[in-house]
């Protein structure tokens, strides 16, 4: 574990002059070329869809659940691949890629056939990574253990798991139909194996206090995480939320706020947790609110400059 970084830090002389720890800065230091994920979509399904946990999905969760759109155009992960591959094509600049079983929970299935679909994924001499998105109540110990072989030098092996938050009273907001309990189970037994996990949060969560979004920083930062995205909540169409969000029950979080709240959680943090997002999106036709989010860049940009007006970092209030 490292130690907290100083105002050298800050300046950018180890985060490319970030004040945190970006995705995109440390692949390329490690691999020295670009690398862009490739988002698979395979229709597992979901254990909170199918009746074992419930049958609607998660508060937020649309019917694709929540699969890139060029995934959908195609019927196999080499077809999606490859589109995907064209839709980057705009530069001739060399591009390796990670595959990214994005969309429902991509570790519920059989572990033969999770392993016939991983190693489908990474078969291609342009693949250097594996991303695996799921929930933490599908992680036995015989998919961990599957997992755990693709480990290896200078190969991106990713677990990403749905925290969301560490209290139990809003997961229980979101249906999310696990318990914080089961998502520390998973992080360490995930640990124990050297996989490298990446914990998906949610700030804004109606009901949670700025100390309760706090407590859920330093909770990360005393679990084996490597990684962290960060969210808001989205009201999106033929959802549960955006129901409520028109019936005028649920009320997004304000931009200014959602700013705030996301250098105040990262100054909390681990300064070797990697920050794989600062904000989520969704696409304009399914999208009710907060209209806000469509703008990406606009965000980062104001978490930036919020962090230099304040003179802080990453780790800038994490006590080990």
């Amino acid at each position: 574990m490292q130690h907290t970084p100083g105002q050298k830090d800050f300046k950018g002389s180890s985060w490319f002059g970030k004040p945190y720890y970006f995705f995109g800065d440390y692949l390329w230091n490690k691999y020295k070329t670009r690398v862009l994920k490739l988002p698979i979509n395979v229709n597992l399904g979901c254990p909170n869809r199918d009746g074992t946990t419930g049958d609607e999905g998660c508060i937020f969760c649309p019917e694709d659940g929540s699969a890139a759109p060029i995934s959908n155009d195609a019927d196999s992960i080499v077809k999606q691949m490859q589109l995907s591959r064209n839709s980057f094509a705009r530069s001739p600049r060399d591009t390796r890629y990670i595959a990214y079983f994005q969309a429902f929970t991509n570790t519920y299935a059989p572990v033969e056939h999770l392993k016939t679909i991983y190693d489908m994924a990474i078969a291609p001499d342009d693949i250097i990574g594996l991303m695996i998105g799921t929930r933490p109540d599908c992680l036995p110990d015989e998919v961990l253990d599957l997992i755990a072989t693709y480990h290896k030098d200078m190969f991106e092996l990713w677990l990403e798991i749905g925290m969301q938050t560490i209290h139990d009273r809003s997961l229980n907001y979101l249906l999310r139909g696990h318990s914080h309990a089961q998502t520390r189970y998973a992080i360490v037994g995930a640990a124990k194996r050297n996989i490298p996990v990446c914990v998906h949060i949610i700030l804004g969560i109606p009901g949670e206090s700025w100390k309760d979004m706090m407590d859920t920083a330093e909770e990360i930062s005393s679990l084996p995480v490597s990684g962290v995205k960060l969210h808001h909540l989205h009201a999106i169409r033929n959802t549960r939320l955006g129901d409520h969000y028109i019936q005028d029950q649920f009320i997004p979080v304000t931009f200014h706020r959602y700013v705030s709240y996301v250098c105040d959680f990262i100054e909390r943090l681990r300064p070797d947790i990697i920050i794989h997002r600062l904000s989520g999106d969704r696409d304009p036709a399914s999208l009710l609110a907060p209209s806000w989010s469509l703008h990406k860049g606009t965000v980062i940009k104001a978490i930036q400059d919020e962090f230099h007006r304040r003179q802080t970092f990453q780790g800038f209030l994490y006590r080990d």
